[in-house]
């Protein structure tokens, strides 16, 4: 059966307005004004925005093998085509499941901090069109998943109770939402450019990227500021404990790529041990390393971070 290629019903993808400005001439404020009146101009209805086939481009990747966990392991030298293939859909199921599940977390966390004493007029309006988006971009990752896999992958992190300093817990809340979107959006920015890739998946990662080009410009910025209003105020301790909680989310946000569920539902044996190698794999490690380049580079030059973490 030939596949007809997907097409997003919305404005052309142009470049994203915050690609034109330089950050450190706004306040969030500022750039939350103009990223609600750009939200406005790209609006889009979710629920008829692709055209989903009963079936996936036939011999086409998913993921380009490159982005795949096991590349360049000795695993993956054992592998055919036909599991390979197989591996890149339930990879990007899990890419989609992974940022879903965080986006799940982030919409809660928006909507709590909607109308906040915290935040003036200009941000209350971006964080709707914030928590709206986030919203569409679960619709579109449940939908996939769940038609070409037939199920979500299950978050996997589990929330530990625990005290907060001033402030710390709102930068904490967007530190986590630019792990989630900074990781997914170096994904979304390389599997949207392979014309290996099927269609439809190159058109979600294209339309989702274009939304959350807006979000990492305004996150940040505001991430920024709330560190630079609270952090003073931390003791030594708070501070070197948030430091030291922020490399081990990253850690252990990339630890969740590598599934022993992916590796069983794509067929291939001893999914655990296969993970634990693909983890501890220089090839693995440097990919992890260059993938977090431009999110570890922003950590260590707002000072959230001192040092790169291990990864």
């Amino acid at each position: 059966m030939k596949v007809k290629p997907a097409r997003a019903k919305r404005h052309d993808h142009a470049p994203v307005e915050s690609q034109q400005h330089s950050p450190l001439m706004e306040t969030a404020s500022q750039i939350a004004t103009r990223l609600s009146k750009a939200s406005c101009k790209k609006f889009y209805d979710v629920y008829n925005a692709f055209e989903w086939p009963e079936k996936l481009q036939e011999g086409a990747w998913c993921m380009p093998p490159e982005l795949l966990t096991l590349y360049g392991t000795p695993v993956y030298d054992t592998l055919d085509d036909a599991t390979l293939k197989r591996l890149s859909l339930h990879e990007i199921s899990n890419l989609f499941s992974l940022v879903l599940q965080g986006e799940r977390l982030l919409v809660q966390g928006l909507a709590h901090r909607l109308y906040s004493t915290s935040n003036n007029r200009e941000i209350t309006e971006y964080l709707h069109h914030f928590l709206d988006e986030e919203n569409k971009h679960m619709v579109m990752f449940g939908e996939f998943c769940n038609r070409y896999i037939g199920k979500v992958y299950p978050e996997k992190k589990l929330a530990m109770p625990r005290e907060f300093a001033k402030g710390q817990e709102e930068v904490v809340f967007f530190c986590m939402a630019m792990v989630v979107e900074e990781l997914g959006d170096y994904y979304n920015v390389v599997i949207a450019k392979d014309e290996r890739v099927d269609p439809l998946v190159r058109e979600i990662n294209k339309v989702h990227h274009i939304d959350e080009a807006r979000h990492l410009a305004f996150g940040r910025l505001y991430t920024a500021e709330l560190f630079e209003r609270y952090s003073p105020h931390w003791s030594e301790q708070q501070l070197a404990d948030f430091r030291q909680w922020l490399a081990a989310y990253l850690k252990a946000s990339w630890a969740d790529y590598y599934n022993p569920t992916v590796y069983r539902d794509a067929g291939i044996a001893d999914a655990y041990d296969v993970r634990q190698m693909a983890l501890a794999h220089p090839a693995s490690i440097a990919h992890r390393q260059r993938a977090s380049d431009k999110l570890v580079s922003y950590f260590i030059k707002t000072g959230l971070l001192t040092e790169e973490p291990a990864l």
